[in-house]
């Protein structure tokens, strides 16, 4: 068993791993602001703060209470067309918070930091799937402080003794029974789409249809968040090496949007009523991983990323029974 502090534990990926940390049998605390997460998203079991991870007394403090063996970053500030208008705010919780987080984590001896990183870090690709070599060119502010901060943690690991993996993601999408996507804004596809199917929002615009590519939309890297939470766990059980490592997270096959809207209508038998409106800034046309080197190095071996499977799982949390009770206390 070890003891691992979740920052971002009341958001979507940081439930899910927080959650699957605790089914096999390790002790959680998770720290979130709840700026954008949910009280009710944190597991049972966990020992919660309510703090922000830029609270250089409190992170002390909460780290000085257990003899934590792993931190998992997942804290962060993640809308891209917000991050396009408004760096400011990206700059301070993606860089300067998380710098004096990991100031505390230094301080604190431990020796072991697993970061959600992003695919954005890539910019627009000039090579398909991505390897994690290849050119770091950011279109948008997200993906320049998740850059930024990479290589703040490169440099950590060197002069202080840190373990660090990055995890880039592409796509994180799905859901397990208790937890899945559940942001305010709304801004993720899957969870825009069944809110048409359900009569909540009357259409689902598709952002670009004139981008190069076989149906004019966005190509993208789906991968099951169940499966995203078995790669950090790897990454805690690896042996200990006192170097930054950065791993793609996902699957090396793309799906249009246009795609994504014909297997939604299909598997929720549900009509999905679109429009067209212009590219949004900051998205590259497509965004595909190469998972090879997490494979090879870490013996990753997704199970659950099927695009059927994802969208199976995510739709069936749409509709569990306890949605209703959690209304209210959604942000």
């Amino acid at each position: 068993m070890s003891r691992i502090l979740v920052t971002g534990g009341a958001g979507y990926v940081g439930s899910v791993c927080a959650e699957e940390l605790l089914r096999q049998g390790h002790e959680v605390s998770v720290v979130d602001n709840l700026s954008t997460g949910h009280r009710h998203a944190v597991p049972e079991g966990t020992e919660f703060h309510a703090m922000d991870i830029g609270d250089a007394a409190g992170m002390s403090h909460v780290l000085a209470t257990k003899a934590f063996d792993a931190v998992f970053h997942f804290a962060a500030k993640a809308l891209i067309p917000e991050s396009v208008t408004n760096p400011s705010v990206f700059y301070h919780v993606n860089f300067v918070a998380a710098k004096t987080m990991i100031d505390a984590i230094r301080d604190a001896g431990i020796k072991r930091v697993v970061f959600s990183s992003s695919a954005a870090v890539y910019g627009n690709p000039v090579e398909i799937p991505i390897p994690e070599e290849h050119p770091k060119a950011p279109v948008n502010s997200y993906g320049e402080t998740k850059l930024a901060y990479e290589r703040l943690l490169d440099w950590y690991s060197r002069a202080y003794g840190i373990d660090i993996c990055a995890f880039r993601y592409f796509n994180a999408s799905g859901a397990t029974e208790a937890h899945g996507e559940e942001h305010v804004p709304e801004t993720h596809i899957l969870p825009l789409l069944f809110e048409v199917a359900t009569g909540e929002r009357e259409f689902f615009t598709i952002y670009g249809c004139d981008y190069p590519t076989p149906d004019g939309s966005c190509l993208r890297d789906f991968v099951h968040v169940l499966d995203i939470a078995q790669a950090h766990i790897l990454a805690l059980h690896k042996e200990y090496t006192p170097t930054f490592s950065a791993y793609n997270i996902g699957m090396g096959k793309s799906y249009s949007v246009k795609e994504v809207v014909a297997h939604v209508e299909r598997i929720t038998r549900l009509k999905i009523p679109t429009r067209e409106g212009a590219a949004r800034a900051g998205d590259p046309a497509v965004l595909c991983a190469s998972p090879k080197r997490l494979m090879e190095e870490l013996g990753w071996n997704p199970q659950l990323s099927n695009l059927d499977h994802i969208i199976e799982t995510a739709w069936a949390w749409k509709n569990r029974p306890a949605r209703g009770r959690w209304a209210a206390s959604a942000k």
